[in-house]
């Protein structure tokens, strides 16, 4: 504050002497040089009135600058002068120029998940609006106290922006943009020529418009040699959408990146980001990542859309004794329950179903998860933040002092995380989470091999889940299906060995299965819509504690045998079930379950025996 204040004293020093300038009277001129010296004293004048008004001007100005940084004091705000200081397109576009007029606030400051947002006129709108892009960007958020000509510096920036159709930290789908989409676009067709017709934008309005009609769960657009080509993710499987125009790159990547809230002028090191649509009854969250290829960045956009999952429990598929089985479980007041499978087998939808039926007024649920994917009422989730130390490990420690009933931890990845859930389980706390194996049997030596202790390990396991997802025939198209002998023969091997403990009980002569129309299948249409889980669960048995305390090592095949015996069917049993319910193929379910088919006969004339 003294050297603002030194300054001012400067100016005003210069402001006044200028002033005495001005205003003295010059020497009667001889006639001589009357002529000349009345030509040069108007602009003389002019120029020392110009130089004075400025300097006053700047006096004025610094004089506001210095009430606001003490008005800003008194209130307990920060406070910065914008004239001057570098505002990012990025982080000016978080508030759309109408919300930032309305508000008298801009966003200033964008640099990971720090945010700062100056205002002129503090309070309860700004605390919502700052409030809002904290919990959409997982951020920290701080307002400044902001003069008025710093507002209006801000605000003359917007003019360097595309007109954006974000409200607050977003991407705005209109209602009606949808409806014409819906109409004009019925396969990927349609999209390509509409694509080829639309401006920048509205490129990015459709490809989200199409993306959210079909129900993909991702968007890819990467960059390659010639063309970009588009992609979506549609029931767990990539398919062509449209290619767009090399030239049209630079604008497409440039407006993604400002959506997402990332640096526009970085491409050589990954960046991630969020967009959020607004629809008027439904907000749909998207995470972007960008990484740099050799011709440009491949963009994958993630589609998080809540409506769009089943989280009720009874429409997850798991069926028959393992149902009741998983049931009792999840009922107790401790231990843990553990699902496994490959990315994007549904393990996360599963873990969400569970908290959701234990969900009630009488718990206190807390998730760790990274990234939280869905919100779910009533819980309360946190997200781990790497760039700050908050891991998996740091974060359990502290949700365990919230004095939880249960704990969701999004992934167990190492044995300091390992340790602390299975601690927790047996202290008296459900404890759900996800760990990577390829089966349900894998989790136990998966546990053994990051160092967990076996003697804890086996009193804290309650179930662990093994899934993955198949696509669902759709009933229209599916007729029954002509299983060549070789592939006929593996199915009968795979089903005449469930387990009698099991409770299922299959005829091996009376087998109906069924597969898409190969009349009615077309580039556009493959005769499946949405997915359907298959399960294999197994739950802690003496017979399994024995095999965890023994000092052998424990075989994912030992452990699958026993489960096996004492009542689990497999995945590929469990999918092979649903296909005689005509859910599924036996094509989808052998390639899903990992199954070996690369020595089936060519397909017969006859078909099933």
């Amino acid at each position: 504050m003294a050297n603002q204040t030194t300054s001012i004293e400067d100016l005003l020093k210069k402001a006044r002497a200028a002033k005495a300038a001005a205003q003295q009277k010059p020497e009667e001129p001889t006639k001589q040089a009357a002529p000349k010296l009345g030509k040069a004293a108007a602009p003389a004048k002019a120029t020392a009135q110009a130089k004075l008004e400025e300097t006053m001007g700047a006096v004025r100005l610094q004089e506001k600058e210095r009430e606001t940084a003490e008005k800003a004091a008194a209130q307990g705000l920060p406070y910065i002068q914008l004239r001057g200081f570098p505002i990012a397109p990025e982080a000016l576009s978080l508030l759309t120029r109408d919300v930032a007029e309305t508000l008298h606030a801009v966003v200033f400051f964008l640099v990971g998940d720090e945010i700062r947002i100056g205002t002129t006129t503090p309070g309860k709108e700004v605390d919502r609006i700052a409030e809002r892009i904290a919990k959409e960007r997982h951020a920290n958020v701080s307002i400044y106290l902001i003069s008025e000509d710093s507002l209006q510096h801000a605000l003359k920036l917007y003019e360097k922006l595309p007109t954006p159709k974000e409200i607050i930290y977003g991407y705005r789908i209109e209602e009606e943009d949808l409806a014409k989409y819906e109409k004009e676009i019925s396969n990927f067709e349609d999209l390509q020529k509409k694509i080829t017709e639309v401006s920048t934008t509205d490129i990015i309005t459709l490809m989200f418009g199409a993306a959210l009609k079909i129900g993909t769960s991702d968007v890819h657009v990467e960059a390659e040699e010639e063309d970009v080509k588009v992609r979506f993710r549609i029931d767990g499987r990539l398919r062509d959408a449209a290619t767009l125009p090399k030239a049209a790159w630079k604008q497409i990547i440039g407006r993604l990146k400002l959506l997402a809230g990332v640096k526009i002028n970085v491409e050589d090191v990954p960046q991630d980001g969020r967009i959020t649509i607004y629809l008027t009854n439904e907000k749909i969250d998207i995470r972007v990542s960008f990484l740099p290829t050799a011709f440009g960045e491949s963009v994958v956009m993630r589609i998080l859309r809540p409506k769009a999952i089943a989280l009720e429990f009874d429409n997850l598929g798991i069926r028959g004794a393992a149902l009741k089985r998983l049931e009792e479980e999840i009922e107790k007041p401790n231990g843990m329950i553990i699902t496994t499978g490959p990315t994007g087998s549904g393990k996360t939808t599963t873990l969400y179903a569970i908290l959701k039926k234990l969900n009630s007024p009488t718990e206190k649920i807390i998730t760790l998860e990274d990234p939280i994917e869905y919100k779910l009422q009533g819980i309360n989730q946190s997200q781990v933040d790497h760039s700050k130390g908050y891991d998996f490990a740091k974060g359990l420690r502290s949700i365990l002092r919230q004095d939880p009933d249960i704990v969701m931890v999004g992934e167990i990845r190492d044995v300091e995380t390992a340790e602390i859930a299975i601690q927790a389980a047996l202290t008296g706390h459900l404890v759900v989470s996800t760990i990577h194996t390829n089966s349900a049997a894998g989790a136990i030596p998966r546990f053994l091999s990051m160092g967990v202790k076996p003697f804890l390990l086996a009193p804290a396991l309650n179930a662990v889940i093994g899934q993955r997802l198949v696509r669902r025939l759709k009933k229209e198209m599916a007729v029954p299906a002509k299983l060549s002998t070789a592939k006929l023969k593996q199915v009968k091997e795979i089903l005449g060995s469930i387990s009698k403990a099991s409770g299922e009980k299959v005829d091996l002569n009376k087998l109906t299965f069924y597969e898409p129309d190969p009349k009615k299948v077309t580039p556009a249409d493959d005769g499946y819509k949405g997915r359907v889980g298959i399960y294999e669960i197994f739950t802690m048995t003496p017979e399994i504690e024995d095999l965890i305390l023994s000092n052998a090592d424990v075989s994912e095949y030992k452990i699958q045998e026993v489960a096996i015996k004492n009542g689990m069917i497999t995945m590929a049993q469990d999918g092979l079930l649903k296909a005689l319910d005509g859910l599924t193929s036996v094509d989808e379910v052998l390639a899903v379950a990992n199954v070996d088919s690369t020595n089936f006969e060519p397909l017969t004339a006859t078909g099933q025996e």
